[in-house]
Parts: C-alpha cells; structure tokens; sequence
C-alpha cells in the first residue's frame, strides 16, 4: 500500500507516493526523486554512508522510513552547492585530499555539515567523536580531520567577509 507524504529535499517541495516500507535512501536515490548523491552502503545503520540532514540533524537515510521524513526537511549532498558553487566543506575536502574512492564522501560532508553548524571551532576530538558510526576505507581519517578543520577556518574566513 501506497502512502502520500509531503517534505522538503534541497528546498524543494515534494509530494510524493511511497510505500510503507521504503526507506528514505531508497526514496532519494528512487525515480521520483533521483538524488544519487545519497548512497546505500550496508542498509543497516553502520556505515554512514547514506547520511543526510534531516531538520538539520544527521540521520541514516537507511533506517529512517519514507513515511516518516513527511513534514520534515531533507538536505543531501547536492543540495550543499550554491549558485554552482561548492560549498566550502566540499571544498575543504577536496584541498585536504579527504576524498580518495568517494562513496563514504557525501555522508562525511553532511556529517561535518551539522558538526559546523553547531561548533564552529570544535576539537580534533570533537571532530573525532561526531564521526563515529561514519566508514571510510580509503583515507584512514587523517585527511577527512584536518578537511573538518580547513572547513571550519573556511567558514569563519566567509563570516568575516561578509
């Protein structure tokens, strides 16, 4: 059975048919909405890799049914850019070379994305602590820390600016 549900992905208005057991990755990566970005690793909550922001907060899109992201805001990876401009933790990971393979890449980014969000200036270990439960078998962290860090100095630089 079908269910109607209505949110928000990327500031954009959805009104959507999904059935009771579609998840909210499935849903993002499906026809109806076809946002790639957002992948499917182990389905089952340990990797990290389909995380987005829902209502700014980070969630794995695996265990989070379609029904119940109605009525809430959904950010995924493509909705970071702006005007086709990177964001600037998309940005810093790319400068830090936090990016090797790429799949765990969009799940770290919205990760960092709500870390920032909330602590501007946070720890190594901070930093360290917001990641847990987010995989990455190419970079051993190192680059993705010190990516969290660039993007931090990056953001308040932006402040300033403007």
């Amino acid at each position: 059975m079908k269910k109607r549900i209505v949110l928000k992905i990327n500031n954009q208005d959805y009104e959507l048919l999904v059935a009771d057991n579609e998840t909210l990755a499935q849903l993002l990566r499906g026809t109806q909405v076809n946002l790639t970005g957002t992948k499917q690793g182990c389905e089952i909550g340990d990797c990290g890799a389909c995380t987005v922001l829902m209502d700014g907060k980070p969630v794995n899109s695996c265990l989070v049914l379609a029904v119940q992201a109605s009525g809430h805001e959904i950010t995924t990876i493509e909705g970071l850019a702006r005007t086709g401009k990177l964001h600037p933790i998309q940005e810093a990971f790319i400068e830090a070379g936090a990016v090797q393979c790429g799949f765990c890449t969009p799940g770290m980014i919205l990760k960092a994305k709500a870390l920032l969000d909330t602590n501007t200036k946070p720890t190594r270990q901070e930093i360290r602590k917001a990641f847990v439960g987010n995989l990455c078998r190419c970079t051993g962290y190192f680059k993705i820390i010190n990516a969290v860090e660039k993007a931090s100095e990056m953001l308040s630089e932006e402040e300033v600016k403007s």
